[in-house]
């Protein structure tokens, strides 16, 4: 399939396929990050602008991956002497991204400043078995 059948694939709905064309090429609703290695700290930073990470954001380790979770909830009215618009948008996202073998959810942390998720995950010497677990989100 070439990359513009990807585009225009007929299984995506008539709205995704718009917003598309005024979007990135990932589309409204994905969370979008960027992955860097700092010395021996995997650094991921994730665009949430306007959310409350002590109420619409989880970070989490899971199965080896870094999992982002978040929800938007955003109403727009305007008022004028004949007319009232209001315009809601609203919905959850996720991103997955995956770890280095062994990383430690303990050791994995997370900071929230002017709309952008910041989180480290130091890289091992020797891969250890990991679990799921939640990781707390400090404002900076």
């Amino acid at each position: 399939m070439t990359d513009l059948m990807k585009w225009f694939d007929t299984r995506r709905s008539p709205l995704d396929m718009f917003e598309r064309l005024f979007d990135s090429e990932m589309g409204a609703s994905a969370i979008r990050v960027e992955e860097i290695v700092e010395g021996n700290t995997v650094v991921v930073r994730a665009e949430l602008p306007g959310i409350d990470p002590d109420k619409d954001v989880d970070v989490t380790v899971s199965q080896g991956a870094l999992v982002i979770k978040a929800k938007r909830e955003e109403k727009k009215e305007q008022k004028e002497k004949d007319t009232y618009r209001s315009e809601f948008r609203y919905g959850s996202f996720v991103r997955r991204i995956p770890l280095p073998d062994g990383v430690q959810e303990s050791d994995v942390t997370a900071s929230y400043k002017d709309g952008v998720l910041e989180v480290r995950a130091p890289m091992p010497d020797q891969a250890k078995q990991s679990t799921s677990s939640k990781i707390p989100i400090s404002r900076a």
